[in-house]
């Protein structure tokens, strides 16, 4: 980012998915964008450049706690299914 456009902000750093390719990921990388965001936004909270909490960090903070509960409850993954109609559309089912 050029130095005349000013600072980076989260928005900047952040990752947007459309629906459809919302559906195509696998859990883990749900668990791995979670994961990239949450530290992105703290690093500019570290250098003191997040000035507000964006509504993605507070939904993937709620996300985070709930997939860290699911996988302590759970020794088996979650159960995956996958509609015939569009190979990448998926439901997941914790267990």
């Amino acid at each position: 980012m050029a130095a005349s456009k000013g600072w980076l902000t989260f928005r900047d750093m952040a990752i947007d998915f459309s629906q459809e390719e919302w559906e195509c990921l696998h859990p883990t990388e749900w668990k791995l964008y979670m994961d990239v965001m949450l530290e992105n936004y703290s690093n500019l909270r570290s250098l003191d450049l997040a000035d507000c909490k964006p509504h993605l960090i507070t939904f993937l903070e709620r996300m985070k706690k709930a997939w860290d509960v699911n996988q302590k409850k759970s020794i088996h993954p979650p159960r995956i299914e996958t509609s015939p109609s569009r190979s990448c559309t998926k439901r997941v089912y914790w267990t």
